[in-house]
């Protein structure tokens, strides 16, 4: 098939994919009717597992979506956006601190904390989440805790000294301890999260003083964060931006699998999913704020770039997990936020570039998705699989993986698609 035809059949899948099996998935899932706020542990099947314990990544997430499911013009009869403003009723209620400012990291069902800690990852989504919600309903609620969560991740957690921000927070902001605790380190993750939610801030308010702090964290994540050399993202750092290994904190998101060596990964090691989701959420940063693209078109095609030469499986098809700056894989499993994430990043790509290596590595990235990681009859994405596309965990949603991730990408993707469409009938 020719690239039209890739692309019109691609975006017939993934349109029949959002429409047919995610958004009746989660219109029929999710919404806690007893207690409020999300429910979001499902099995194989997407039946409830029974576990119950609320994380604020959950939570916030699942706002978003809802929200953005409205926003995408996907709601006729304002369902989502219902489902959002009940979830945004149960975090304020239970995950908001009034005291301390910012947002408890867990409660139990019925939103009695069980972790008071200040995560600035969860707190990052406090920002995206409420900025989306106000956005789409007009609920003065969304607008004020969306600007609530910025001045606490400004007041409270701004690292004077060295630039960007701490992560990891007791309950009344001390930094926690080191090492695993995480309270002597920053990261590639967070402060990406934090460009993601302070574009969406300006969005939703035209103040100019977010569209400068969000260029601050764009300037910071290429002066301090991506590699100099390779233009790939370091993973942790000291506070004074030194690299370190990156390890597993004792309060983890995303942390189905893990590497045998206890004292981190590799120094030399970059994340293929972040470096491409890093790209297009800067590509969105730049449409949103009216930024000149020339500037940030060499240090994009590196992160892309990287992804195509060694991250990719050309054979089985999906992208790996993590690898050197320079060399194959090392970590070869292929989980399902990868895969989403890159979607959209080489759709991206292919429309800022227009060269065939990226639209071949999108539709590389397409197959994988619609012939292996989609739980078809269910709707959901399946979690992981190895470097055979064997497939290693089977739940269709739990602590942190929810809709956040699958339905922006299929949202994000055809919109893509269509401008490529657009471009090629032109």
């Amino acid at each position: 098939m020719s690239i039209k035809e890739q692309c019109r059949q691609a975006r017939d899948e993934m349109r029949h994919h959002l429409l047919n099996e995610l958004l009746p998935f989660w219109k029929t899932r999710g919404v806690d009717r007893e207690y409020g706020g999300y429910l979001t542990y499902f099995d194989k099947d997407g039946n409830p597992t029974g576990e119950d314990v609320k994380t604020l990544i959950c939570q916030l997430r699942m706002i978003f979506t809802y929200s953005s499911i409205y926003r995408a013009n996907l709601d006729p009869d304002g369902a989502f956006l219902e489902m959002a403003a009940q979830g945004v009723d149960f975090v304020l209620k239970h995950f908001w601190d009034e005291k301390f400012g910012g947002w408890h990291w867990t409660t139990q069902r019925d939103g009695t904390p069980i972790d008071k800690s200040k995560i600035m990852y969860g707190q990052s989504f406090g920002v995206y989440s409420m900025s989306e919600y106000a956005m789409a309903s007009g609920d003065p609620r969304g607008m004020e805790m969306a600007l609530k969560s910025y001045e606490a991740i400004k007041v409270k957690a701004a690292d004077v000294e060295w630039g960007g921000f701490g992560e990891f927070f007791e309950e009344d902001w001390r930094p926690k301890r080191p090492g695993a605790y995480g309270g002597d380190r920053k990261g590639y993750d967070v402060h990406m999260h934090l460009m993601e939610a302070f574009t969406n801030l300006y969005e939703a308010t035209g103040d100019h003083t977010h569209k400068r702090e969000t260029q601050r964290i764009i300037n910071l994540l290429f002066n301090r964060i991506i590699h100099p050399e390779h233009g790939t993202g370091i993973a942790q750092f000291a506070f004074d931006w030194t690299p370190l290994r990156a390890i597993l904190f004792r309060n983890v998101w995303g942390a189905d699998r893990d590497v045998e060596d206890d004292e981190g990964r590799p120094l030399d090691n970059t994340s293929f999913g972040h470096n491409v989701e890093c790209a297009w959420l800067l590509k969105h940063a730049i449409d949103i704020l009216g930024l000149d693209l020339a500037e940030y078109r060499g240090k994009m095609a590196k992160l892309f770039d990287h992804c195509v030469q060694w991250g990719i499986d050309w054979e089985k098809g999906g992208v790996f997990c993590e690898g050197p700056n320079h060399g194959p894989a090392r970590e070869r499993n292929k989980e399902f936020w990868q895969q989403a994430e890159c979607l959209i990043g080489f759709a991206d790509a292919y429309l800022i570039f227009g060269e065939e290596k990226y639209w071949k590595a999108y539709y590389n990235l397409h197959r994988f998705v619609m012939d292996v990681m989609i739980n078809h009859p269910v709707g959901e994405w399946w979690p992981l699989f190895d470097e055979n596309n064997t497939l290693l965990w089977t739940h269709m949603a739990h602590a942190w993986k929810i809709n956040y991730h699958t339905v922006r990408s299929a949202i994000q993707t055809e919109r893509r698609l269509n401008k490529i469409l657009s471009v090629l009938d032109a």
